[in-house]
C-alpha cells in the first residue's frame, strides 16, 4: 500500500494524540506508577500499525482472517491502550480507568473482545506464542499477517533465540518480529548488562529477512513494517528513544517505571504539544 502524505500526517497526529493521552493515564496512575519509558518509545509502532497496516475490524473483533498483533513488551500500555481506542476496540472513558477497580483494562490484559490477543508479564514468551499461531495460520490456508513487538532487553531470554531458529526452520513468512530497540532495560543499558550488539547481522544469521528504521518516523515505519520475503521471517530492528518526548524522562532507566507529579506532568505535555 502507498500512503499519501496527508495520510501518514494523520498516523502523525494520531501518535502525538497517543503520547500526550499516555501522560494523561500515568498521571491518573498516581504513586502507584506507570511504564513511561518503554511506553512512548514505542508509540510510532502502534500508530503505524494500527493507523495503517493491521488488518482487523474493531466491530468483529474475533473477525478468523484479521492479523495477529503480540505485544511481548506488555509493559507499554501507555501506548497500546491509546492505540485501540483509535481503532474503536474500547472507549476513551476505558483509558481513565486503567488498573482501577471495575475497568476493563489492567497492566498486563488479555481479552480478543478488546483487541488484545496476548498477556504478556513473562517476557520472551509471546514469540514462541506467535510462531505457533503463524502455523495454525499457513494450516488452514489464512493469509493473516502476525507480528510481535519485542523490547531489547527481553532478548537476553534464551527462548527467544531458539523461537528464532524454530521460526527460520518452518519457514515463516507470514510473521514479523519488531524490536524496539531504545538500549535501556529496567537495570541500565543493555549493551553494558549483556550486550546484543549488530542485531541486524543475528537476525540474518538466524535464518531471517531483515530491515532497520527510525522507529519515531512514521513513514519509515509504514515502509518497513508492509515488506514481505518469500520463505523466511521478517525482522525489523526500529531504533527508538525510551521516553521519547520528554526531557527529562528521556534515556533514563528510572523511568522505566516511574511516579509522575503534576509538576512535571504539566512539563511533559507542555514539550509534546510544543514538538512536532
Amino acid at each position: 500500500m502507498i500512503y499519501t502524505p496527508d495520510r501518514i500526517q494523520d498516523i502523525e497526529a494520531m501518535a502525538k494524540y497517543m503520547r500526550l493521552t499516555a501522560l494523561d493515564m500515568a498521571l491518573a496512575a498516581g504513586k502507584g506508577g506507570a511504564h513511561l519509558g518503554g511506553g512512548l518509545s514505542c508509540i510510532e509502532i502502534f500508530a503505524a500499525l494500527y493507523g495503517g497496516v493491521l488488518r482487523f475490524d474493531a466491530k468483529n473483533p474475533c473477525w478468523k482472517d484479521r492479523d495477529r498483533f503480540f505485544v511481548s513488551k506488555n509493559h507499554c500500555v501507555l501506548a497500546q491502550f491509546p492505540a485501540l481506542y483509535k481503532a474503536g476496540f474500547i472507549e476513551e472513558q476505558d483509558l481513565r480507568e486503567l488498573t482501577k477497580d471495575g475497568g476493563r483494562i489492567n497492566g498486563y490484559p488479555r481479552n480478543v473482545e478488546l483487541g488484545l490477543e496476548y498477556s504478556g508479564g513473562s517476557l520472551g514468551m509471546a514469540i514462541s506464542v506467535a510462531i505457533g499461531v503463524a502455523l495454525a495460520l499457513r494450516e488452514r490456508k489464512s493469509d493473516a499477517h502476525v507480528y510481535v513487538l519485542m523490547g531489547d532487553g527481553e532478548l537476553n531470554e534464551g527462548s527467544v533465540w531458539e523461537a528464532f531458529m524454530s521460526a527460520a526452520q518452518y519457514k515463516l513468512d507470514n510473521l514479523t518480529a519488531i524490536i524496539d530497540r531504545n538500549y535501556l532495560c529496567v537495570d541500565g543499558n543493555t549493551e553494558e548488562i549483556m550486550g546484543l550488539y549488530d542485531l541486524p547481522a543475528k537476525f540474518s544469521a538466524f535464518g531471517w529477512s531483515v530491515d532497520e528504521c527510525d522507529g519515531h518516523n512514521i513513514k519509515e515505519l509504514l515502509g518497513v513494517l508492509q515488506k514481505r520475503s518469500i520463505g523466511v521471517p521478517h525482522g525489523i530492528v526500529a531504533e527508538t528513544v525510551k521516553g521519547k518526548g520528554v526531557s527529562f524522562i528521556e534515556n533514563r532507566p528510572e523511568w522505566h517505571r516511574g511516579v509522575l507529579s503534576q509538576k512535571q506532568y504539566e512539563q511533559a505535555k507542555s514539550e509534546v504539544l510544543g514538538g512536532a
